[in-house]
């Protein structure tokens, strides 16, 4: 899967299927939604990068070969989720599903960086503005984020691979990484980019259509609520690429000897009682941060710490960010990183 990386290095953690434990046969979690698999199959969570301080962080997972460019032509308007999107196609015959409003910035610095240390990531590109042929006169969602001309500004695309499928969402809770580094790290990670929507909807599980036995990829597919506040608030704007908010929030909260606990994701505002289904939903997910091993969370720093602060730069410059924006949150990341180093 051009997504994802070679699955030929050492290092990938991988787990077998058939190992499984008897928790997985009473699952009720999430990951009974997905599609029937073998006992051949394996699953993989991280694979140890090659050199990370090599990657290109400015084009991610997807490279500069696959950037999407040329004439673009609607399909369809994806509801999915709370965030506006279309379905476009272009004219290479490549899908792409095109995100609007505030979450297209964060999510393509957020994935670039999940990425860069062997976590798997969709290859999404931002574009300033895009133009789409036969769009229709009125959007279901999001109309007001549509330029008079017509155009598109601000967006995310998230490319369509060949022969690629969604298999279902995983479980934070039930599933057979837990307690492995690996999982930790991507705790760890979640609250390094103040990701605080971690809901199961936000995972997926890819498969391909043209290899039975593949194995199966296991990733935060939905990355946009990150670069905030670290917590659902109001106004949304604080929540999710806020350079504000996110330099100002707290990172690791608690240290001790064996575990520390992580700000992100944190409780809901207040406000969000008037909605008690969303305020005790997300209160729910603050578990993810919480009493995380320490060597687990220095492991990720460690791994962290190889990429460059001009590739930390490069995952805001991708996502369209001006240079004190740019400059602002890598300065923020990258204080991050040495404080997961002294751990």
């Amino acid at each position: 899967m051009n997504m994802h990386r070679n699955l030929l290095s050492l290092g990938v953690a991988l787990i077998p299927l058939s190992l499984l434990t008897t928790g997985e046969k009473n699952s009720s979690s999430a990951e009974a939604k997905s599609d029937e698999i073998t006992t051949r199959e394996v699953s993989v969570l991280w694979e140890r990068p090659v050199d990370i301080s090599s990657q290109n962080v400015f084009y991610g997972p997807g490279g500069a070969e696959h950037e999407p460019g040329g004439v673009f032509t609607f399909l369809e308007e994806d509801l999915e989720g709370t965030n506006p999107k279309i379905v476009v196609r272009d004219q290479s015959g490549v899908k792409w599903t095109v995100k609007l409003g505030a979450e297209a910035r964060p999510e393509t610095a957020a994935t670039r960086l999940v990425w860069a240390v062997g976590y798997f990531a969709n290859e999404d590109y931002f574009l300033p503005n895009l133009r789409v042929q036969n769009m229709p006169l009125r959007l279901k969602r999001g109309q007001n984020l549509i330029a008079p001309d017509g155009s598109l500004p601000s967006v995310r695309l998230k490319r369509h691979l060949e022969h690629e499928k969604k298999r279902g969402h995983w479980s934070w809770q039930e599933n057979q990484f837990a307690g492995t580094r690996e999982l930790n790290g991507l705790r760890v990670l979640m609250a390094l980019i103040n990701n605080w929507d971690l809901t199961d909807e936000n995972t997926a599980i890819y498969g391909r259509t043209d290899k039975p036995d593949s194995e199966r990829i296991y990733m935060v597919s939905d990355l946009g609520s990150t670069f905030g506040t670290g917590n659902l608030t109001w106004p949304l704007g604080r929540a999710r690429g806020n350079l504000h908010t996110y330099s100002h929030s707290k990172f690791i909260t608690r240290i001790t000897p064996d575990y520390v606990d992580l700000h992100t994701p944190a409780p809901a505002a207040l406000y969000f009682l008037a909605t008690p289904h969303e305020y005790f939903s997300k209160l729910r997910l603050c578990w993810i941060g919480k009493h995380v091993p320490r060597t687990d969370a220095r492991w990720v720093g460690e791994l962290l710490a190889l990429l460059t602060p001009e590739q930390v730069r490069d995952a805001f410059r991708a996502a369209g960010y001006s240079p004190p924006e740019v400059e602002g949150f890598a300065t923020t990341i990258l204080a991050r990183i040495a404080e997961l180093q002294k751990l």
